[in-house]
């Protein structure tokens, strides 16, 4: 990929991972956030590309890794955020999130050859990376966000439009407790499960209150 973009959230209380509260408190919330951020981060950066983008709402923090370049996102629904992302490419770029800390760089190293799209659906209908060998605002504008369905949508769309589809594996987001252990699970030595590890020491009682 010519280009690795990331869209994520300034990992702050109240702000972020709130289906996570309860069983943890929102500061706790955002310190699983930020080490999901950073998990991701740091997979991106190992990963081959010539641009590696971080499109932010908010400030960036400590977790940023050097390398990456940081522009805002837009204001709108995250259809719309997605394809203001897209739109600031100019050759092949894959587009991933902050919610799956277990990604790894050879995840990330997509080749397209005899494809125009890949795309990974995630477990609960979502879809936690698009590439687009042509970035194509308009293959995003429309499609129904944050819903069961949303992976099925976004791939018909992409076959509507007359491109070939390469399909990622199928991996699991981090939006309830029970996600959160079962990702940590799957990347024990990361940032993430070291810091679901120590909320859950600090609450005592494996609940993270």
């Amino acid at each position: 990929m010519t280009t690795l973009l990331v869209i994520a959230k300034e990992p702050l209380p109240g702000r972020v991972k709130t289906r996570l509260t309860p069983p943890f408190t929102p500061a706790e919330a955002a310190a699983l956030a930020e080490a999901a951020l950073a998990d991701t981060l740091h997979a991106v950066a190992a990963a081959p590309a010539t641009r590696r983008v971080l499109v932010l709402d908010g400030t960036p923090g400590p977790w940023l890794p050097p390398g990456f370049e940081v522009v805002p996102q837009c204001a709108g629904g995250l259809d719309l955020r997605l394809a203001d992302a897209f739109a600031r490419c100019d050759g092949p770029a894959l587009l991933i999130g902050m919610d799956t800390p277990q990604v790894t760089p050879e995840l990330l190293t997509v080749e397209l050859t005899g494809y125009d799209a890949c795309l990974g659906q995630a477990e609960d209908g979502g879809f936690w990376a698009l590439g687009l060998a042509r970035p194509d605002p308009a293959l995003l504008r429309g499609v129904p966000m944050s819903t069961p369905r949303t992976g099925a949508v976004q791939r018909r769309r992409l076959v509507a439009a007359g491109l070939r589809v390469r399909d990622l594996p199928r991996l699991r987001d981090v939006d309830t407790a029970a996600d959160a252990a079962a990702v940590a699970a799957l990347a024990p030595h990361g940032r993430f499960a070291a810091r679901l590890a120590e909320c859950i020491a600090h609450s005592g009682n494996g609940t993270g209150r």
